[in-house]
């Protein structure tokens, strides 16, 4: 009966673990529609219904649909209603044969086909590319329906010199397969499309570390078939039968306000096109230096920031606001704690509780999210309203896991629309209000994005982690090495050219606990570059084993006797962990053979429902615990997930435990496997042999009578930890 079950519980998983799920979003649409017009069907999306005025973001060249706002979309919706769709050829909208269907004209009256559909009567059109110049017809043709224009890299047909584009022409075959010569219809159709996409998409972002955003490209590129491809240029450029109007006498009838951004390093359309768009229209000209041909993508809080403030002169709004005396400010810090795990937030907590006693008058607000946020509560502490604002990161780890399968660097890659969403939370939050300090755990966004506009710190900024530098798992290959190599390639050049953006960079352990490795080929070590820049604070457990007391009450109130042992299996804060609940569940009947005295305690966490476990006799059931290392200290061992906090937590106890890595997570397999290591702590499982019940329960029988000789894990880890953030208050 055992094997039968097992074998139904892994066929269901399997069925779940094959089910597509639409990419995590930073912000879902109010509504989706189509509006069709001459029967071509068009896909929109709008956000932040009832707020005012409408911002339209507009399509760009069919190689890429609609979500290449993705960036936008959550922080402009916040303040206004926002509409986008997918132009003619791309994304969810009809793909009608024909240069003829791909003209300006016709994109121009897509555009106000959509604004009808969605009750649109006048927006802020923001465009991108070739959407400057079907903004430039909306304006022209329908200036009653335009508040403003902000063209983002436009690709107008002005002159302009690209004497590397123009010695190929589009239309013409011809032998040449390298460089701009791929910008070919010939070659789309005929050879070599692929290639085609990642040579334009390179030149379109030409910042360095820019392989996400090239990467997101190619793969909506693919989406689009070269015929379709041929037709959208062929329509724009004049051919196979289309009309091509020429632009400048409609910039000229533009009335609204204008404003064009450019970047100085486009290598797809120079930016003398830009500052011909902003005089023949009127308008203003910004130019980022050293930005492509996608700064909204590749620089989107920069981006961001100036759609935004143009809006607010086109359309002003009645805003109030309070300013305070320096001298009567209270004394405050925004403390951001990682979501992803429960056990940022309990020492976190711990710290913030020491700088209080540093600090008496100490207002600290929290910027957090679920389930950080129920820890946080239940301490009393504040959570800034703002927190309502961020996107869910654990909910995004969730949806990129399988069964016992987190490919965490890859996560977070494609976590990137939740990042710069969040930061442009925050980045609200500090310019609205007064922070002393800013605390950030693990908070990547805040980091990354405050090295990359340094411009917006005006407070004290600590940063704090518990491991440094991305590594690759070996099923990656030469791929995935060269892409961590990138992304720690970015944060040591960072931290070189803005060491004042961190005031104070904490590692949460000492230096042993860091890996002994190469950030990459030609790279530091590891270790070596962490000494240097880092202090160190020794491990946080935000509790000191001892003063607990209370274990034999509480193993009483389980119901466990004082012959029994108890084993307590938990998986953590996220959903992440519902295999290996029922790994163990599968392993219980073999487990209490072996240890007829061993029950079972099951934590499923906030994010898993206890019902969705199957009832197994000895094994007890229990939803989120507060305080959870309290019932670890009261349990005999432990089968947990290889997260750092719980793992440490046991490590500290003194407790055996059995811990299985989640596959492809690389923090869990070689940065927290290496600290286990150091500390002579746990018993390490892949989750393979974990599949096997009775290899599972052989394992969990051995642990339960191993003889405990842990390195001593710090108990002052909080109090250090303050003592190095005080100063900076």
């Amino acid at each position: 009966m055992t094997a039968t079950r097992t074998a139904r519980r892994r066929a269901a998983e399997e069925e779940d673990a094959h089910v597509v799920h639409a990419p995590s979003r930073a912000r879902d649409p109010d509504v989706q529609g189509v509006a069709e017009r001459d029967g071509v069907r068009l896909a929109y999306e709008v956000f932040g219904e009832g707020h005012h005025p409408t911002v339209l973001l507009m399509p760009t060249w069919s190689i890429v649909p609609s979500r290449h706002w993705k960036a936008q979309v959550g922080y402009l919706a916040r303040h206004y209603r926002v509409v986008t769709f997918d132009g003619r050829g791309s994304g969810r909208s009809d793909r009608p044969a024909g240069a003829a269907a791909y003209t300006d004209a016709q994109y121009a009256e897509d555009t106000v086909a959509v604004m009808d559909a969605t009750g649109t009567g006048a927006a802020v059109l923001v465009s991108l590319s070739c959407g400057g110049t079907w903004s430039v017809h909306v304006a022209a043709g329908h200036p009653d329906r335009v508040l403003g224009l902000f063209a983002i890299a436009p690709a107008c047909g002005f002159p302009a010199s690209q004497p590397e584009r123009e010695q190929y022409a589009w239309d013409l075959r011809h032998e040449a397969r390298q460089g701009w010569a791929r910008y070919n219809r010939h070659v789309w159709l005929e050879d070599d499309y692929d290639g085609f996409l990642s040579f334009f998409f390179g030149q379109m972002y030409s910042e360095p570390h820019s392989s996400k955003q090239i990467e997101d490209a190619i793969g909506w590129g693919r989406d689009v078939a070269p015929a379709t491809l041929v037709d959208t240029t062929a329509g724009r450029m004049g051919c196979d039968g289309a009309v091509c109007l020429p632009l400048e006498p409609l910039c000229r009838q533009v009335r609204c306000p204008v404003t064009v951004v450019h970047g100085t390093e486009d290598h797809i359309r120079p930016q003398v096109i830009g500052e011909q768009l902003a005089e023949f229209t009127g308008g203003s000209l910004v130019l980022l230096e050293g930005s492509g041909h996608g700064p909204h993508a590749r620089d989107p809080v920069r981006v961001n920031h100036l759609i935004r403030a143009f809006v607010d002169q086109v359309c002003p709004r009645v805003e109030r606001t309070t300013w305070t005396r320096a001298a009567r400010r209270p004394k405050r810090a925004l403390y951001l704690s990682s979501p992803i795990g429960l056990g940022h937030a309990q020492r976190d907590a711990a710290i913030a509780a020491e700088l209080r006693l540093r600090h008496p008058d100490l207002q600290v607000d929290w910027l957090a999210q679920h389930p950080v946020t129920t820890v946080l509560a239940e301490r009393g502490e504040r959570i800034h309203p703002a927190s309502a604002w961020l996107a869910n990161e654990s909910g995004h780890v969730e949806h990129e896991s399988g069964e016992h399968d987190l490919h965490a660097f890859q996560a977070i890659r494609r976590m990137d629309q939740i990042l710069v969403n969040n930061f442009m939370v925050f980045a609200d939050v500090v310019a609205d209000e007064h922070y002393d300090l800013v605390i950030g755990d693990e908070a990547w966004d805040v980091d990354h994005f405050l090295h990359e506009n340094p411009e917006l710190k005006r407070f004290a900024y600590a940063w704090m982690t518990d491991f440094v530098g991305w590594v690759p798992m070996p099923a990656g290959g030469a791929a995935e090495a060269a892409l961590t190599a990138d992304y720690n390639a970015e944060m040591i050049e960072q931290r070189a050219r803005f060491r004042r953006v961190r005031d104070r960079s904490v590692f949460v352990g000492s230096p042993d606990d860091v890996v002994d490795a190469d950030f990459g080929p030609g790279l530091p070590s590891i270790r070596q570059w962490t000494e240097t820049n880092f202090d160190f604070a020794g491990y946080v457990t935000g509790f000191d084993p001892a003063t607990l007391t209370g274990g034999q009450d509480l193993r009483h109130d389980l119901g466990i006797g004082p012959d029994e042992k108890l084993c307590l299996v938990t998986v953590g804060g996220s959903g992440v962990g519902g295999s290996l609940l029922r790994r163990v569940l599968d392993a219980v009947p073999r487990a209490r053979d072996l240890v007829p005295e061993l029950r079972f305690l099951v934590v499923t966490g906030p994010r898993i429902d206890p019902a969705s476990l199957p009832a197994v006799p000895g094994v007890r059931v229990t939803g989120y615990l507060p305080d959870l290392y309290r019932h670890l200290a009261a349990c005999d061992l432990a089968v947990v997930q290889g997260g750092l906090t719980t793992c440490m937590e046991l490590t500290a106890l003194r407790k055996p435990f059995v811990y299985v890595p989640l596959r492809n997570h690389f923090e869990q397999n070689i940065h927290v496997r290496h600290r286990l290591d150091r500390y002579g702590a746990g018993r390490c499982m892949t989750y393979e042999d974990a599949m096997d019940p009775d290899a599972l329960a052989e394992a969990i029988a051995k642990e339960v009578t191993r003889e405990i000789a842990y390195r001593p894990v710090e108990t002052d880890g909080a109090r250090r930890a303050a003592a190095l953030l005080a100063d900076l208050l």
